[in-house]
């Protein structure tokens, strides 16, 4: 298979990690994830990722009475916990892997540096980013358009619950249509909940390129970038 991609990034949920368990993670999940990396990696394509921490804590959800700053940074270190998860789950299948993180933990990851992170994927190293932005009220999905952005990725892969975006919640209507094509301006102007409404409206401003598919099957990550699964594409039409 071919792809026509260099180097992209993988948003993956917290709850991509965990599957249909009721535990953190299902293990055999986190692996197929892991594989699915590895393949783009041998198709040569650097790989970049920035994982949620859903399965862990959601600080949206939190009890109102928390501090909202403080919930936020409860799940930057659940992001951090997810980012060791994958690494070593690439270590046992033979790719090399680095987490860098937005708030320094230098014990377990390095500090995030654009530059370094760069070298890393050039080397061949997938690159797992951890912490978010680093900075409260700012989602994950924020955090990969920005690193996205950064570390110049020509497509970002959004891994979601569902195979793309439709023009209803297709649970609730049945005449519910998939999106092959959405602008940013659409979804900014419908307030649609496909992505983070600062993720989308940073995605138009610096022409970004977003592709949101289904994580059901993780070899489908393979097959987004070989251009050969249906999901969704978001950018400037």
């Amino acid at each position: 298979m071919g792809t026509t991609y260099k180097r992209i990034l993988l948003k993956l949920s917290g709850e991509a990690l965990k599957g249909d368990e009721t535990g953190l993670y299902h293990y055999e999940t986190v692996d197929e994830i892991c594989k699915a990396i590895d393949e783009c990696c041998k198709m040569g394509v650097q790989v970049a990722v920035v994982v949620g921490a859903g399965n862990i804590w959601r600080g949206g959800r939190a009890d109102r009475k928390m501090d909202r700053s403080l919930a936020d940074h409860m799940g930057m270190l659940g992001t951090a916990i997810n980012a060791l998860c994958l690494k070593d789950a690439l270590r046992r299948i033979g790719r090399e892997a680095r987490v860098m993180t937005a708030v320094e933990m230098r014990t377990f990851a390095e500090p995030y540096v654009k530059d370094d992170a760069i070298r890393h994927l050039e080397a061949g190293r997938v690159v797992i980013f951890g912490c978010g932005t680093g900075s409260p009220y700012f989602s994950t999905d924020t955090a990969a358009v920005l690193r996205g952005k950064e570390i110049g990725a020509d497509a970002l892969l959004f891994a979601k619950n569902i195979d793309g975006i439709y023009t209803a919640d297709p649970k609730k209507d049945p005449n519910a249509r998939r999106l092959e094509h959405i602008g940013y301006e659409r979804i900014l102007r419908e307030q649609l909940k496909a992505i983070d409404l600062t993720a989308a409206a940073f995605g138009m401003e610096n022409d970004l390129k977003i592709l949101v598919f289904g994580l059901d099957d993780p070899k489908r990550i393979v097959r987004v970038v070989s251009g050969e699964a249906p999901g969704t594409v978001i950018d400037n039409l």
